[in-house]
């Protein structure tokens, strides 16, 4: 597991130089989505054994999503850029290569909100444990305004407003919309919503709007 991750990793690193990916979605990103998936994961090991079969493909998922993200690059091209570096350089099998690349372009949100949650038989549950990772990740209100600053060139004041938006209108209704199926994202989440919500109220209070 420790090579595995190393390796996923620094596929992160040079992606995240190559395509110019910011800040939002590098290699800091990648870190807490793999490790929102492994609590995630050890949640949910006592009662789904054979979930231990499916650990490198969860690692491979949280580490990877973002590098074939249409916001950055061409999502088809990246997943097979992905799909060979890790035939190349892991020992992972092709049926563990194919069930990433199958999670990593069915994850998104606005996926998941067109077309529902695709059906990928065994590897339904790291589906979801990997999605419902990047779902915590995105209670990150910071993260947010980092985005819409690089993506959009816009000031801190206008970030803020295009965030705060977004939480009203997505992030804070993840919960209502049933995108969490397991116990332990339910809980995080709520924890979150509430973490989010003191730091919304700090930058109004930064930017002067109480």
């Amino acid at each position: 597991m420790r090579i595995l991750t190393s390796k996923l990793l620094h596929y992160v690193l040079l992606t995240t130089q190559k395509l110019k990916i910011d800040e939002s979605h590098g290699i800091m990103h990648s870190m807490n989505t793999v490790n929102y998936a492994e609590q995630i994961y050890h949640s949910e090991l006592i009662k789904t054994p054979r979930l231990l079969q499916d650990h490198n493909i969860i690692l491979a998922a949280a580490s990877l999503h973002d590098m074939a993200d249409n916001k950055y690059t061409d999502d088809v091209q990246g997943a097979i850029d992905i799909a060979n570096y890790l035939q190349s350089e892991t020992s992972m099998t092709s049926e563990e290569i194919d069930a990433t690349k199958n999670i990593i372009t069915t994850m998104s949100y606005s996926k998941v909100k067109k077309q529902g949650y695709p059906k990928l038989g065994k590897f339904q549950q790291a589906y979801h444990i990997v999605r419902e990772a990047d779902l915590l990740c995105a209670y990150d209100f910071d993260r947010a305004m980092i985005y819409d600053m690089s993506k959009n060139n816009c000031t801190t004041e206008k970030a803020f407003e295009n965030s705060y938006k977004l939480f009203i209108k997505r992030v804070f209704q993840y919960c209502n919309d049933n995108l969490f199926v397991h116990e332990y994202s339910k809980k995080e989440a709520y924890f979150l919503h509430a973490q989010a919500m003191k730091r919304i109220k700090v930058w109004r209070t930064i930017l002067g709007y109480n």
